[in-house]
């Protein structure tokens, strides 16, 4: 009675008084301390136990397994069998399937399975579970058709068991086929549906749940709310918590922490907070929620902060909210905040959990220490898809493509994330053919592309212009179902812009129908790209109309289109409108794109006033095109006063260089073109010789200067010859004569 009513000390008491105890006696004394965690304790009555029945060993193991310790409870069924006196029963049974289940030990299941049918054990459902939970489904399933008249608990067991065999819609239409349901079975169809991305029918779930009768519980709060988080849907999650709270008197720990998660990943921290310090009991997943929320939307200071506190609570940290707190160490750059919680998981002995493993590696990398990186790698005892992409991804961000590639030849195994990951590793580096190839290899290797895979090659194309391939590309995302995904049409819109196509990527900017601020800034940097000005404009004030508010970006495109368009006018407005409308900083790109408008308009001398006005020091791009100005318009003082800037600046870029001589060269001063080639010789700098390329029938055509290896490198100079002698220009038979002595 007593340790029913969590009076265990006075269990204990009584315990000691009785003279002779009885095996129940003993049985619920070991069964109570075990509900109380006290497993000591328990182990030692069990020890001083003169006769034990079944009830006893089961109740150890109960014990055991509750407690986070299902090794022990299988070692103590082995125990229990070589007994002479002890016959295991079926709660025995059930209770070491249980914990062979949580280890996910098939080859000890298999053994289980064969022990229960020599004994004759009924523990079918058991049997279900247990292989479930190992991972072998296929062997529940031949379980499950043998039995004549399933269990509800066994239908249930199915219900994930067929998410893992065959997908969540296997599991759907298993769920339409039950004789009956139970809260169970909703919640279980409920979770299964908002973890594998099928969010708003989880939500349509829970209300045909309700409609039916069926009360939900915390784990269906939970799944309900994790798919509001997933969604952002604000609005939805607070009309559930107005019916948690409607429904139930107490908000436990579960349904806390679904809606301190569903409020931070919104966005609104205050709510979250409230949940968080109104809840009488936290766990482990509310703190991480918390951590999370902070991190993301508030400071990384409070979310490290709230770390301490919940150690001096004191709640071991599991590995997923170590996960986080480095993240939060990665997002600002606190490399040796994440050393420190490095060592903390050594200390601790999770360091060689994969999440945490992984979360290492990614910080290190994020901050620029590769050979850490690389050491937390190597130090991994097991390593999954993700640990891999991680180091693809950390030697990609420090621009080392060669040793990502190397690390992705390595892999055992990929999946679509990993072969995404160095397409675009490739395709950000500017290896644009490597990245397509590995499209064409994934394709022959079975890999279904995904929207991620049409936005990368699509954006190769784009930086080669590719029309042609584009377009294959277009039109297989478009089989494939990803056309209308506007990451794909964002990518379209610009492959289309760079190639000159501007009708096209108009057609796809009005077809697509949820239009985001990358959608606009894609079709304005096009009408920009091509000379169109006052369509940029246009386009811009529909953007704010439309709701949508602008970005630095936004303007970059603004004003580049108002400066190819000689908008001078147009482009002050935009520029003081920034800041003034829209509270933007403006950057080196926006100054660049203002002297350059100025410039172009012969308006050099407020060009230089802009720059002197400038709030930080101008870089190279800022001089190079006031030079570029002054080049054009010949103003030869104030050109040698801008080269003079852009020399101070000692840039690696050998395009300044050139124009530095360049314009030396045009006003006549020899000396200062030699000291600039002199200076570009000692800094190792070397001019790439210039590239141009055309496709014609889907192959690209390479041509470069002093290059005549083209194998049709005849026919070309015949179209030379013969267009020079038909427009009869002494230009163009100039340029044909240079072109031939240089062969």
């Amino acid at each position: 009675m007593y340790s029913n009513c969590d009076s265990i000390e006075d269990a204990c008491r009584v315990f000691s008084e009785i003279q002779f105890p009885n095996v129940f006696t003993w049985n619920t004394m070991i069964g109570g301390l075990g509900n109380h965690g006290r497993i000591s304790q328990a182990e030692k009555l069990f020890d001083e136990m003169p006769v034990r029945d079944s009830v006893s060993w089961t109740s150890m193991m109960s014990a055991y397994f509750n407690n986070g310790k299902p090794e022990q409870t299988i070692k103590l069924f082995v125990s229990m069998i070589k007994e002479i006196n002890a016959v295991p029963d079926q709660f025995s049974v059930t209770c070491v399937m249980k914990a062979c289940g949580s280890l996910g030990y098939l080859t000890l299941a298999t053994q289980l399975h064969g022990f229960v049918e020599k004994c004759g054990s009924s523990v079918a459902s058991s049997l279900i579970d247990m292989y479930i939970k190992c991972g072998a489904v296929a062997y529940a399933d031949h379980i499950f058709l043998r039995i004549p008249n399933p269990s509800l608990f066994c239908w249930n067991s199915m219900i994930y068991g067929y998410s893992k065999l065959s997908g969540i819609d296997r599991s759907l239409q298993f769920f339409d086929d039950m004789p009956e349901h139970d809260a169970v079975s909703w919640t279980t169809i409920i979770s299964l549906l908002s973890q594998n991305g099928y969010e708003v029918l989880a939500l349509d779930m829970f209300v045909e749940m309700w409609n039916q009768g069926f009360r939900p519980n915390s784990m269906t709060y939970s799944s309900v709310l994790s798919a509001c988080a997933s969604l952002y849907d604000f609005d939805w999650g607070r009309h559930l918590h107005a019916r948690i709270l409607r429904s139930e008197s107490v908000l436990d720990v579960y349904t806390g922490g679904g809606l301190i998660d569903m409020y931070a990943k919104c966005g609104f921290l205050k709510f979250a907070r409230w949940i968080f310090n109104s809840l009488t009991e936290r766990n482990v997943v509310s703190w991480t929620s918390l951590i999370m929320g902070v991190s993301r939307f508030g400071s990384e200071e409070e979310a490290l902060l709230l770390f301490n506190q919940m150690r001096k609570v004191p709640l071991a940290p599991d590995e997923f909210t170590v996960a986080t707190v480095f993240g939060v160490c990665t997002s600002c750059k606190e490399s040796f905040l994440g050393m420190q919680l490095h060592g903390y998981t050594v200390k601790t002995g999770i360091e060689y959990s994969i999440p945490v493993g992984n979360a290492v590696i990614t910080m290190y990398a994020k901050c620029g220490n590769l050979k850490h990186a690389k050491l937390a790698f190597e130090s991994m005892p097991l390593r999954d898809i993700i640990t891999w992409t991680s180091m693809i991804n950390a030697f990609s961000q420090n621009n080392d493509v060669e040793t990502a590639h190397e690390y992705f030849d390595q892999m055992a195994e990929r999946n679509i994330i990993t072969w995404n990951s160095m397409m675009a590793t490739y395709v950000q580096k500017g290896f644009w053919e490597e990245g397509l190839k590995l499209y064409i290899t994934m394709l022959r290797q079975g890999i279904m592309p995904d929207w991620i895979t049409f936005a990368t090659s699509l954006s190769a194309c784009a930086d080669s212009a590719l029309l042609q391939l584009g377009k294959q590309l277009i039109a297989q995302a478009e089989k494939l179902g990803f056309g209308s995904d506007v990451s794909v049409a964002n990518s379209a819109i610009t492959l289309y812009s760079r190639c000159g196509q501007i009708d096209n990527a108009e057609r796809v900017f009005d077809s697509t129908s949820c239009k985001c601020l990358v959608s606009w800034n894609s079709i304005l940097s096009g009408y920009a790209q091509n000379g169109l000005g006052s369509k940029v404009i246009e386009m811009y004030e529909s953007m704010l109309k439309g709701g949508c508010q602008p970005d630095h970006i936004s303007y970059v495109s603004i004003l580049m289109g108002c400066s190819h368009a000689g908008l001078v006018q147009e482009g002050r407005h935009y520029f003081n409108s920034m800041t003034k409308d829209h509270g933007i900083s403006p950057t080196h790109e926006h100054f660049t794109c203002m002297v350059d408008l100025l410039g172009r308009a012969g308006l050099l001398e407020e060009a230089k006033n802009l720059i002197n006005g400038m709030p930080f020091k101008p870089n190279g791009t800022v001089w190079g095109a006031l030079l570029s100005a002054c080049h054009n318009y010949g103003d030869a003082k104030l050109a040698e006063f801008a080269a003079s800037k852009l020399l101070e600046l000692d840039l690696e870029d050998s395009g300044s260089y050139i124009l530095i001589s360049n314009m030396y060269s045009d006003s006549g001063k020899q000396e200062g073109v030699v000291n600039v080639r002199k200076m570009m010789r000692e800094k190792g700098i070397q001019k790439n010789p210039g590239c141009s390329w055309i496709e014609v029938n889907n192959r690209i055509n390479v041509f470069s200067v002093y290059d005549s290896n083209h194998p049709q490198i005849g026919d070309v100079i015949k179209m030379l010859e013969y267009t020079a002698r038909e427009t009869d220009d002494a230009t163009s038979c100039l340029l044909l004569d240079t072109f031939l002595d240089t062969l």
